[in-house]
């Protein structure tokens, strides 16, 4: 018998789990009754010496095979119809002037609303109605990135009054609405930079925690960096004092099982910061998959999302988005270097 290759080791796998991730990127032949599957048919297992692997529906039917008419693999499955449904329901909230509600969105979707509900949140991570509060927080963003008075701003951005906004400045723009219209202008940012085993590292901290902290080869591209970030906020080099918080950074670095026991002044949407939390809940010396963090937030259709939010995680090591892997353990993109990534984890593991 021929040896498996470990993309086919893999497929197998999938088959065997039934796993759902793995629709769409193969189906399997099943040679005793001709018929193709998708990986995760409920069908009574074939032996693996009957079955093989196609890229393609098509693929199968050139060798023979026809449907499953169990799991129908070559019409849209299951997730792909519910994330069609839910795609079509955010592109409506985003076209309204006034959030629909939920028994509307749910009729025009064709279910009932505790259906739709629980549809929505499974591929966004968030209900409705806060995928609705998140659309109108970016409106408003973009809305003071331009010209538009800022009272203007927040009417445009679908806010009924000033106060709403101003309530919860905070949380949706760090800062308050005219601060942020100045592009982030008066906020004091203090910031240094150190050295480590994996090169250079910045340091920013507000006045509420560390806000950033970025890796790399060349300290004046850091700093640039964190300007483009923090568009004309003042940004103060460290004293004596902030230099013992770059050394607890540094230490982090260098031994990345510790921890870091600092406040963090940590901004990002909703579905974000979630997706941080559960990297936060990833052990020292562990890994997980996108699809594994997707479900640990109550979003298993978001992978994509989830890696996304990876990318967006301006605070390195202290949100350990270098402990999310690929679903075949491979290491995808890192912002700061797969080898970075790479030398963390043989850290965590050494430890």
């Amino acid at each position: 018998m021929l040896m498996a290759t470990p993309a086919e080791a893999r497929r197998w796998a999938a088959v065997l789990a039934r796993d759902p991730a793995a629709d769409g990127e193969f189906v399997y032949s099943v040679r005793t009754t001709g018929l193709y599957c998708r990986p995760s048919c409920a069908a009574r297992r074939a032996r693996r010496e009957n079955i093989a692997f196609h890229e393609t529906c098509a693929e199968a039917e050139a060798a023979g095979f026809r449907p499953c008419r169990r799991c129908r693999p070559n019409e849209p499955s299951r997730a792909e119809r519910d994330a069609a449904v839910v795609t079509a329901a955010c592109r409506r909230i985003e076209a309204a002037e006034e959030v629909p509600t939920l028994a509307e969105l749910a009729r025009g979707a064709g279910l009932s609303p505790h259906h739709f509900h629980r549809l929505f949140k499974a591929a966004t991570g968030v209900t409705p109605r806060a995928y609705a509060a998140a659309r109108r927080d970016g409106r408003l963003r973009e809305e003071l990135s331009g010209e538009t008075k800022v009272t203007t701003a927040i009417y445009e951005a679908g806010f009924g009054s000033s106060s709403r906004v101003y309530e919860r400045a905070g949380q949706v723009l760090g800062m308050t609405p005219r601060r942020y219209r100045r592009g982030g202008e008066t906020e004091q940012i203090r910031f240094a930079v150190g050295e480590c085993s994996l090169g250079s590292v910045l340091v920013a901290a507000t006045d509420k925690g560390v806000c950033a902290i970025l890796l790399g080869d060349d300290p004046d591209r850091l700093v640039r960096d964190l300007q483009d970030r923090f568009s004309r906020a003042e940004l103060v080099g460290g004293d004596e004092g902030f230099e013992q918080l770059v050394a607890k950074v540094v230490g982090l670095v260098e031994r990345p099982a510790l921890g870091l026991a600092l406040p963090l002044d940590v901004r990002g949407t909703a579905f974000q910061r979630r997706v941080w939390e559960a990297l936060q809940a990833v052990r020292a010396g562990e890994t997980a998959t996108y699809s594994e963090i997707a479900a640990r937030i109550g979003a298993p259709s978001a992978v994509r999302a989830v890696a996304q939010a990876c990318a967006a995680n301006n605070l390195a090591v202290a949100i350990p988005c270098h402990r999310v892997v690929r679903s075949d353990g491979a290491l995808s993109g890192y912002a700061w270097g797969v080898e970075r990534r790479q030398a963390l984890l043989r850290r965590e593991a050494a430890a």
